[in-house]
């Protein structure tokens, strides 16, 4: 059971339905769907079909992305969740998006970070990984916040948007969250 996470000026919770204006209103931007592996939203439809997508998700147990709600305006401003989860290596990768306006005010650096700490903390993983497309810098520079390290460049590993591209892997153990 998922319980949501608090930092400073996030909240970080399940996604909902009436959710769907939100996420519509930043994905729907396509500078914030350039380097994650899910298309521009084209109408609400695509986010209530995301939104729903989680549900299913949440209701089978499986990971799913949450909402990061801005408290100062109660918007879901991103999201962020696990994308799988290795229970038997203790491992999990994430995968986070934020809205444009938002970019370069440490949100995702916040986020992330409650979410790490959740991994290690609540779900016992040995492992937190997470990769991007090595054109997003950005992405890189939220990692390395956290703590994570980066592990190297994987060529033309994933087939997005109509092209082979690159990915820089990094990761985080427990053991370093704990130093």
């Amino acid at each position: 059971m998922f319980s949501p996470i608090q930092t400073q000026r996030l909240l970080i919770r399940r996604l909902g339905i009436s959710d769907a204006e939100d996420i519509y209103s930043f994905s729907c931007n396509p500078a914030v769907s350039r380097y994650v592996l899910w298309d521009t939203h084209r109408s609400i439809a695509d986010s209530r079909g995301m939104i729903r997508g989680a549900l299913r998700a949440y209701r089978a147990g499986e990971p799913a992305s949450l909402a990061i709600v801005l408290k100062e305006t109660g918007r879901v401003v991103g999201t962020i969740g696990f994308l799988w989860i290795d229970a038997e290596h203790n491992c999990a990768e994430i995968g986070y998006s934020l809205a444009q306006e938002q970019w370069g005010k440490g949100l995702m650096t916040e986020a992330l970070g409650a979410m790490v700490d959740f991994g290690f903390g609540r779900l016992h993983l040995n492992r937190i990984e997470a990769q991007f497309d090595v054109r997003n810098h950005a992405s890189g520079r939220v990692m390395q916040k956290v703590g994570m390290a980066r592990e190297g460049v994987m060529r033309q590993r994933m087939y997005n948007k109509g092209e082979y591209i690159d990915v820089e892997m990094w990761a985080i153990l427990a053991g370093d969250a704990r130093a």
